[in-house]
């Protein structure tokens, strides 16, 4: 494969797959509808380092709408398409609910549909492990998610089965990759770390839901890079966890954050939310197996370089609204 499309590529992870491939010498085309769900200060920036590359070709472009998304099919020859355009976020999603449908699931219809057209024979959807909610840890991709408890697992799920439909009816070749808290440089504010290590920078206390005993798989975003890229291979249909196999608490986060930082955090301590988890444990057999990868960076290195970026990119860094 050469020619990729990777929509929501001013996201986290849609622009550093992006970058990896780009790095690697292929040529991608990028989509993103620039929304303002969170700080678009972000988004620019990742952008800004995606259009350096000469192999790279812009559009802004939502693919809740069709009619645009068939313009881009119609310019250019894709070999696989990789979807990370989405609404995240499981809290506003109780807020807001249709447009994660809208986006998440229509989006994804749009795309599938246009594969089938145009004759794009793979395609990596990004999902997640919200999706595991109540099951038995660690997550191991064939439990029956049946019973997702917030409208944006809800909504990711719809995508999976869609999926699923084509690759039945069309043959379309299909990876399902399930992502476990992702953190990283230029990572997402509405995400934990990177609201931590600024709060504490600013000297403000830390929004806690629950103790700090609740525990994530905390994986770095170079490695779920590199992972979405290996699940571009030809797999049939597959789901696979993409996580760090090794789930860590928030108050281990905190105490490294601490570290790295220099400065104490104040804690601020709120009810925990009946739709988050409370913990999240990736079974990554699967993806050791079918996709030869493994996580390479462990949690303590992934906070010092995030804290690392945060630090040099704290002029503007100050600015973004969490």
């Amino acid at each position: 494969m050469t020619n990729f499309l990777i929509t929501g590529c001013a996201g986290f992870i849609g622009w550093k797959t992006a970058e990896k491939l780009l790095q690697k010498g292929y040529i991608v085309v990028g989509l993103d509808n620039m929304n303002d769900y969170y700080d678009t200060r972000l988004k620019e920036y990742r952008l800004s380092l995606l259009k350096r590359y000469e192999n790279f070709t812009f559009y802004p472009v939502d693919i809740e709408d069709k009619e645009s998304l068939k313009e881009v099919f119609k310019k250019h020859s894709f070999d696989c398409v990789i979807n990370e355009a989405a609404r995240a976020g499981v809290r506003y999603s109780i807020e807001n609910p249709y447009v994660y449908f809208t986006t998440n699931t229509i989006g994804t219809l749009n795309l599938l549909e246009l594969c089938k057209d145009f004759g794009i024979n793979k395609f990596v959807l990004a999902s997640t492990s919200s999706l595991y909610a109540g099951q038995k840890m660690p997550f191991r991709e064939d439990l029956p998610v049946n019973t997702p408890i917030s409208p944006y697992a809800a909504s990711k799920k719809s995508a999976e089965v869609l999926c699923y439909t084509y690759h039945y009816l069309y043959g379309i070749d299909v990876s399902v990759v399930r992502y476990f808290t992702v953190y990283g440089p230029a990572g997402r504010p509405d995400m934990s770390i990177f609201r931590f290590i600024k709060w504490v920078l600013e000297g403000k206390p830390l929004e806690v839901f629950g103790d700090g005993s609740q525990s994530r798989d905390f994986t770095y975003i170079d490695d779920i890079a590199e992972g979405t890229i290996l699940a571009t291979k030809p797999l049939g249909y597959e789901v696979i966890n993409l996580g760090n196999n090794k789930p860590h608490t928030l108050t281990e986060v905190i105490s490294l954050i601490e570290k790295y930082t220099g400065k104490r955090a104040v804690l601020e301590l709120k009810d925990f939310h009946k739709a988050d988890m409370k913990a999240t444990w990736a079974d990554i057999q699967k993806a050791q197996s079918l996709l030869g990868w493994k996580p390479q960076v462990d949690l303590e290195e992934g906070i010092r370089r995030t804290v690392e970026w945060t630090l040099e990119n704290w002029e503007w860094v100050k600015e973004v609204k969490i």
